[in-house]
């Protein structure tokens, strides 16, 4: 798997590719089956599969003001196009050239720059400036360069089309299960441990500490949760979300307290799956009430998460 740009150039090997062509933040159902379509085809024409991207966020850039909504890294998203046999991502820098460029010249850009065969979007996608580019507009001006467009119709779960929206309500709404049906795995935070105050440590359950920059925030709370660690180990664990209301200043951060666990994680990259919504925030009136809590909570995540043999 390669990370491509257009500044740096599409290398030879991958020119004549099926290009996946969507934001894909989140990369859910409905992103998964335009991908898959990609994929397959390129497998079956013995061409590369490359999925391409935008980051930033195209709203984002129209839109710098808007509060976090991100579903997925750029790192994330490289691990799971490979997960599903991409062989490149290409990530468009969203910025004012970008975003000035007509659809027709887009399509060429995807022909001469890029050197797309074939291209495969969902049947929603716009692109372009002012977004006066469709499906329509992309499979009749790629036919005229050479390029073929395919569209794949969305993906219906539970009545509905599965979209990045429905999945960042679920989340604010501590619907983990929703949301895990939608994305196919559940929703994962991935940061940096930071330093932080040690009030964890000092109450018995010292936590990995990260912020949630520019990711959807799910409804604040307790969660059960699964931890990747940079060198590939995963730890079951229970992870308070949100302000800490119990102490002084409010400071939002993602604390995760790691079962079985020993060692030193300040530096260190962790990605935090939101697996179970166990409770929302509370403040608690002395540290006594909120150790006890602590202690319900670590319960209940390791009935969630554990084997029998391994939940003490």
């Amino acid at each position: 798997m390669e990370r491509l740009s257009l500044g740096d150039g599409v290398p030879e090997r991958f020119r004549g590719g099926i290009v996946a062509l969507g934001n894909f933040d989140g990369f859910h159902l409905g992103h998964q089956a335009v991908v898959g379509r990609a994929v397959a085809r390129a497998a079956h024409e013995r061409r590369p599969a490359i999925v391409a991207t935008f980051d930033p966020h195209p709203v984002r850039f129209f839109r710098p003001d808007v509060p976090p909504f991100r579903l997925t890294s750029l790192e994330q998203r490289e691990r799971l196009f490979a997960q599903v046999g991409a062989d490149a991502m290409l990530v468009f820098d969203f910025n004012a050239e970008l975003a000035a460029t007509s659809a027709e010249e887009f399509v060429a850009l995807l022909c001469e720059r890029v050197g797309a065969a074939g291209v495969v979007t969902g049947e929603d996608f716009t692109f372009g400036a002012r977004r006066g580019g469709n499906v329509a507009v992309l499979r009749d001006v790629g036919a005229r360069h050479g390029m073929a467009a395919e569209t794949v119709p969305a993906v219906i779960l539970d009545g509905g089309p599965v979209s990045s929206s429905r999945v960042r309500q679920a989340l604010a709404a501590g619907d983990m299960g929703t949301a895990t049906r939608l994305l196919t795995r559940p929703f994962a935070i991935e940061g940096e441990v930071l330093h932080g105050d040690k009030r964890g440590r000092e109450l018995g359950y010292p936590t990995a500490n990260m912020e949630l920059g520019r990711y959807q925030r799910p409804a604040y709370g307790i969660y059960a949760v699964r931890a990747r660690l940079d060198d590939g180990s995963e730890y079951a664990g229970v992870a308070s979300l949100g302000v800490r209301p119990t102490f002084e200043p409010p400071k939002e951060l993602l604390e995760t307290y790691l079962f079985d666990f020993a060692g030193d994680l300040y530096g260190r990259t962790v990605e935090v799956a939101l697996h179970h919504y166990l409770r929302g925030e509370e403040r608690f009136d002395s540290l006594d009430a909120l150790i006890e809590q602590m202690r319900a909570d670590e319960a209940e995540a390791r009935r969630l998460l554990l084997p029998s043999s391994l939940r003490a």
